[in-house]
């Protein structure tokens, strides 16, 4: 039993290892601290209430099953962002984990014409790869959210971005993902990400996010 648990907690860790296609680095996903510890304590569990002769099995089955229950959450959206990093690669969205969420930044640049809330199209093709995703992935809730930079009117940048995420909400219902799923909300300049002062900050600022929540939390 004391060469099977660091077997287990090796082969669990080793299994939550991805590559990160924006770096070329490998890391360990958020749950696999979590998936180990559960991967572990299933296995004593397993081995405690098996008998002598089937301890191995019951420890091997306990990991599964511990592993399963310590990586929850965080697995399922581990899972998603994976397949999200690989179909994204090279289109200028960034994928964002944070916690157990995930958020896409989609640069305004590369998602609607100045002042425009129709989606570019060349940017369909990205969007519905996120869509598929999206489609597998079933118990994630989708808030999509507006930015623009602070150049003209507040009231025109408001409804804008307004226009962009409601732009952004009914293409992925037209690619079978339930509405109920979708939030769409637009702020305007109110959260800037960089300096509006320059050309590149405001090129920044203006963006769609879709911020991707599992909902079981």
């Amino acid at each position: 039993m004391r060469k099977l648990m660091p077997l287990l907690l090796a082969t669990t860790l080793a299994a939550c290892v991805s590559t990160d296609p924006y770096t070329g680095q490998q890391k360990t996903s958020n749950t696999a601290k979590g998936a180990g510890a559960g991967a572990v304590a299933g296995a004593v569990i397993g081995a405690a209430t098996a008998s002598s002769k089937d301890r191995k099995k019951g420890a091997l089955t306990g990991a599964v099953a511990g592993g399963a229950i310590g990586g929850g959450i965080g697995f399922y959206m581990d899972k998603q962002e994976a397949q999200l990093r690989q179909k994204l690669q090279n289109s200028g969205v960034q994928v964002v984990r944070e916690g157990d969420n995930i958020r896409l930044v989609m640069p305004g640049n590369i998602t609607f014409a100045t002042g425009q809330s129709a989606i570019r199209g060349d940017f369909y093709e990205t969007l519905s790869s996120v869509a598929l995703v999206l489609v597998e992935f079933k118990d994630t809730a989708i808030r999509v959210a507006g930015h623009t930079d602070s150049t003209g009117a507040a009231d025109m940048n408001q409804r804008l971005s307004e226009d962009r995420a409601n732009s952004v909400k009914q293409y992925l219902i037209s690619q079978n993902i339930p509405a109920g799923r979708i939030q769409a909300n637009g702020y305007g300049p109110r959260y800037p990400v960089a300096s509006n002062a320059t050309p590149e900050g405001r090129q920044a600022n203006r963006r769609v996010e879709l911020e991707l929540i599992p909902l079981t939390q």
